[in-house]
């Protein structure tokens, strides 16, 4: 909550409200920190305000825009709540509040409010964890007043809530000092917006790394899915005591843990055994950190991971306590020093450092031995090699390169474990505590990344991911608004051959949701990382859903997406393929790539591909009859085609044979 005390360039006008109140002189009006000064307000729109105030007093408020008076007044619990009408972009304005005390909020803009969410590449800021390409400048360069800035503090909740968890106390302008830790992809995507238009832009930053869609997407519409029913009414019964919540999962725990450990290859009699340091590790394998252990010989791994490591520490060491530094691990560790627990973390984006006691410091060999679990997506010791290192005073070792590790158990061994209660993995949580509460607010629209951690489940996702657009449109009460999303980045080693790819068919997931209407999507396979999932160019996504925004909902008339399979004609050994949004199609660096094909076997084979009359006809020697085309058609797909506007053709296939994430839950 806050409270913003009159200024004395104010005195007239609040003397003016005070005398228009009916009340006495002894109430304060409290709002959410989420209306604030410094606020956008939707323009040409009716948008809400509500907060607190004494019990039956009535609140009177001012808009300076339109001098228009309003009221409300407040119930027997002390809420209250009004809707304004707000002007055309412009400002800046205040409003003035008073239940007898005045409250005023100063420097409102009226401008155009988007929604940002989803996961980590939603989230990843401008420097902090995330560091852009080119950080320094770019936060150095954001001066940029006219575009505000709300952060939601990543909080889950059981039950809808009506405010929302913000930092800094509210609304703060764009500037080198508040936009460091601000979403790049929303960052970029509003200066691009306001260079254009030089209109005021409102950001809401809602994201939260490594979620699932289900988290975000309202328990009233989930519960039509059979595959989230349960859990949803499961949610919907937890107590509101938190403490309540806690012993339910205290108990849960224990009984999973239990099992996990007897399921774990690296304890014995319920006890660590692969943390001692005298074990045969000879048959353990070779990692090189920092990595993703998911681009290092665990494709696709999901579980428990024991990793080890010597170090050789000198004699003017012992006797001494001793740090060490691993960096950032996802997502949670427990780690030991010659056989004793140092230290434990849950969370991937947290830096490791844990004190050495000089107990456990010995001269010459000393191990290291990091247990290393990941529910979902990436996983591994994944920070930067600088981060990795013991340290006694100003002498480091370094603690990255070679490591052995051993699978200690999978997830897919284990029976599904409880979620946390403060987890945000959970069906409605996200959407409980960082959307509900906007939803009383008018916004623009919604610009959304998210994917990777529902890419197991890619299938589903044809009907989840549709189903939390229609759900928050249905929740906000306001229409179709604008829905834009990116598809997927690759990310991981590319295929030698043609294969299946559970992300290839997420971003398919998302290439259908463009049925939905006032839907647009920007294409990312060519600007990834096949080393770092949270890869460095940001700038190009946000610039890509801009031109989606410019296009359809500020009514630019150039080109937004780049191509979109359209039809493919079989010609005799050859397949024709049409494209919307092809115009001049081109292929980017050499001849063009990415296409595969395959005959009535349906085995794919690597296809030559040309483009003639701005279509693409492919065909391979090994497919004489050719029936069926795939583009682009894995995690990290080497694919070039684009068309004249430089904009990358999505991903997709002419098949439908059964989808490798069919079925999974």
């Amino acid at each position: 909550m806050h409270k913003v005390l009159i200024t004395a360039q104010r005195l007239m006008a609040a003397s003016a409200l005070i005398l228009f109140s009916t009340e006495g002189s002894s109430a304060k009006v409290i709002l959410p920190d989420m209306l604030s000064s410094n606020m956008v307000l939707q323009q040409k729109a009716q948008t809400r305000l509500w907060g607190k105030a004494a019990v039956n007093k009535t609140v009177m408020i001012i808009t300076s825009w339109n001098k228009k008076k309003y009221s409300a007044k407040a119930d027997a619990n002390g809420d209250w709540k009004i809707k304004i009408s707000t002007p055309v972009a412009g400002g800046p304005y205040t409003i003035d509040l008073s239940d007898g005390e005045l409250l005023t909020l100063n420097n409102i803009l009226i401008g155009e409010v988007w929604m940002c969410s989803g996961q980590s590449n939603m989230e990843m800021p401008l420097a902090g964890w995330g560091k852009v390409n080119n950080y320094e400048q770019e936060v150095a360069n954001a001066n940029y007043p006219e575009i505000r800035l709300l952060q939601v503090k990543r909080i889950p909740s059981s039950f809808p809530l009506t405010e929302a968890n913000v930092t800094d106390g509210g609304w703060q302008p764009c500037s080198p000092q508040s936009v460091p830790d601000f979403s790049s992809v929303a960052y970029f995507f509003a200066r691009k917006i306001y260079q254009e238009k030089h209109i005021p832009i409102g950001l809401i930053n809602s994201t939260w790394g490594g979620t699932v869609a289900e988290a975000w997407t309202g328990g009233e519409s989930l519960k039509t899915m059979s595959d989230f029913a349960t859990a949803t009414t499961k949610i919907e019964h937890l107590p509101h005591d938190p403490a309540l919540q806690r012993q339910q999962f205290q108990q849960q725990s224990a009984k999973f843990d239990s099992i996990r450990i007897s399921k774990d290859a690296g304890y014995k009699n319920g006890k660590p055994y692969f943390t001692r340091p005298d074990i045969d590790v000879s048959d353990w394998k070779i990692m090189n950190l920092p990595t993703y252990w998911e681009v290092a010989g665990l494709p696709d791994f999901d579980g428990i991971v024991w990793f080890r490591k010597k170090i050789t520490i000198p004699q003017t060491w012992v006797g001494h306590d001793i740090t060490l530094n691993l960096g950032t691990i996802n997502d949670d560790d427990v780690t030991f020093f010659n056989g004793t627990e140092v230290g434990k973390t849950n969370g991937w984006s947290k830096v490791r450092t844990y004190a050495i006691p000089a107990a456990l410091v010995k001269e010459g060999d000393n191990t290291i031995v990091v247990r290393v679990n990941d529910g979902n997506g990436s996983g591994g010791i994944y920070g930067k090699p600088e981060g990795m290192f013991a340290a006694y005073a100003a002498e480091k070792i370094d603690l990255s390169g070679q490591w052995v590790y051993k699978v200690g158990v999978s997830k897919s061994e284990l029976p599904e474990g409880p979620t946390p209660i403060d987890g945000p993995n959970r069906t409605t949580v996200l959407y409980n505590a960082m959307i509900n509460p906007f939803t009383q607010i008018a916004i623009k629209g919604v610009i959304w990344y998210q994917g990777e951690t529902n890419s197991d489940r890619a299938y589903q996702y044809r009907t989840l991911f549709p189903l939390l657009i229609t759900d928050w449109r249905k929740r906000w009460g306001i229409g179709d608004f604008p829905f834009y999303f990116v598809q997927l980045a690759n990310w991981t080693p590319s295929k030698i051959t043609p294969a299946e790819s559970a992300w290839a068919e997420l971003r398919e997931a998302q290439l259908k949701t463009l049925a939905l209407p006032n839907t647009g999507m920007a294409v990312t396979v060519d600007v990834g990382d096949e080393k770092n999932i949270h890869y460095k160019n940001k700038q190009e996504v946000g610039r890509r859903l801009a031109l989606v925004a410019l296009a359809k909902s500020y009514g630019d008339t150039t080109e937004y997406s780049g191509p979109l399979f359209k039809a493919a004609q079989v010609e005799a050994n050859q397949v024709r393929i049409s494209f919307s949004h092809g115009n001049g199609l081109k292929a980017a660096n050499g001849d063009l790539k990415g296409f595969a094909i395959a005959g009535n076997d349906k085995k794919y084979y690597w296809a030559t591909a040309k483009i003639e009359n701005n279509q693409v006809v492919v065909s391979a020697p090994e497919v004489p009859q050719p029936l069926f085309v795939r583009y682009a058609w894995d995690t990290n797909p080497v694919c070039n085609l684009y068309n004249a506007s430089g904009l990358p053709a999505s991903p997709f296939r002419t098949d439908d044979f059964p989808a490798i994430t069919f079925g999974k839950r």
